[in-house]
């Protein structure tokens, strides 16, 4: 298919699909523990943190994996990168299935699955530049990161039902086996380039990469994206961590609060597909990126409210519809603002500061909770105001000059 001089390929799909699977598989074995995290701690016999903690290893390596694994995308290419992710997912997966009885080995194995996170997320921006026109970058940035979703998805709706039917150690094996299957098949699809670049002549060149970091730092719309990913990312990922416990000391049991997490992420999907679609056609980003700030902030009020369980599954829904779909708009975004620099360097700075936030709030909550009740309500509307934060700076961003053809304008003196 010729289109403006340069011609994309239909293995683009082929390529997208196999990355969708290993991002699925990485973000099902990160978020396991979550919707389960008071039998998980029967099981284990440690506290509601030390679960918590299960999860937030993945922040925690991410922040020293992050521009290594950045490094490694930009300079040999994503498929060497994911290849490295995939296999470290499949082979850390397989084995906390296999120690799934012990803790301390469960927790090194999930370190194992976390150092194999960035080499997998931060390449989502390099695969749709790679492979697709820029027309349809976000539309296959929001397919790369709609994977991400399904993945946490399953993870909150099938592990519960999963322990349930079959107990914590057969449900671990299972998924373990699951990341080896993807890895195999990541390996054996997965293609760096096609035939010819998916661009225009001269798009395709990139700075190196810690001038990209340097280039990256020194932008005001970057920098203003960066606190924007600090706090929405912190907020979904500390409110995916400790859903149950959100949800508990008002009755909700743990199905109950696997599905309030499911149906956020399946309002994410339905996000993430829709409003990047409408982001290509309309070829904008800062508006769509307001719309779910906005819209967002009033589903978190709602989940921290919520009493009744129809309209705690509205609220988790519209939370998840338009801040979920906040992340690939403003990856592909970034990817645009931080030009020439490279896409893995972008994203993997947007993703490490959802990671470090990520801590922060996970911490906080745990440390604000009511002693009495266990209630998070003081917390979650903490979250709330930075929600209302972050709104106020996206007004401040200025739209990409890769789609509105201006001059940038937005480099710090």
């Amino acid at each position: 298919m010729e289109q403006e001089s340069f011609k994309v390929y239909r293995y683009r799909w082929v390529i997208l699909m196999a990355f969708m699977l290993v991002v699925i598989v990485n973000q099902l074995l990160w978020i396991t523990f979550a919707p389960i995290t008071g039998s998980a701690a029967a099981f284990y016999g440690v506290s509601d943190l030390g679960i918590g903690l299960l999860s937030m290893s993945f922040m925690i390596v991410y922040i020293f994996v992050s521009i290594p694994a950045s490094w490694v995308i930009d300079t040999y290419g994503f498929r060497t990168a994911v290849s490295i992710g995939a296999v470290l997912t499949g082979v850390f997966g397989f084995t906390r299935g296999l120690w799934a009885s012990n803790y301390t080995l469960v927790l090194l194995s999930q370190i194992g699955i976390a150092v194999g996170q960035p080499f997998i997320l931060n390449a989502v921006t390099k695969v749709a530049a790679r492979w697709f026109p820029l027309g349809e970058r976000a539309t296959a940035t929001g397919f790369g990161s709609l994977a991400m979703y399904v993945g946490i998805i399953a993870g909150m709706a099938v592990t519960p039902f999963l322990v349930i039917h079959s107990g914590i150690q057969d449900m671990l094996f299972v998924y373990g086996s699951i990341a080896i299957v993807s890895a195999v098949l990541f390996v054996i699809l997965a293609r760096e380039h096609p035939p010819t670049p998916a661009c225009p002549p001269g798009q395709e060149e990139r700075s190196l990469v810690f001038d990209g970091l340097r280039q990256s730092l020194h932008k005001r719309n970057f920098i203003l994206l960066m606190i924007i990913f600090f706090i929405g990312l912190g907020v979904f990922n500390a409110v995916t961590t400790w859903i149950e416990d959100i949800l508990r000391p008002r009755g909700f049991t743990i199905t109950q609060a696997g599905m309030a997490g499911g149906l956020m992420v399946i309002g994410g999907i339905a996000g993430a597909a829709i409003l990047s679609t409408l982001s290509d056609r309309y070829r904008r980003r800062v508006p769509f990126i307001m719309l779910a700030l906005a819209v967002s902030s009033l589903g978190l009020l709602g989940i921290t409210y919520a009493t009744s369980y129809w309209f705690l599954l509205v609220s988790a829904f519209v939370m998840g519809f338009f801040l979920l779909s906040a992340g690939p708009i403003g990856f592909q975004y970034g990817a645009e603002i931080a030009y020439p620099a490279p896409e893995g360097t972008s994203t993997g700075l947007l993703l490490l500061t959802g990671q470090i936030s990520g801590i922060a709030f996970i911490f906080g909550m745990d440390l604000y909770k009511s002693p009495s009740t266990g209630s998070m309500t003081l917390s979650l509307l903490g979250l709330t105001v930075l929600m209302i934060v972050s709104l106020y700076l996206a007004t401040r961003l200025s739209e990409s000059s890769l789609l509105t053809g201006t001059q940038p304008e937005d480099a710090l003196s």
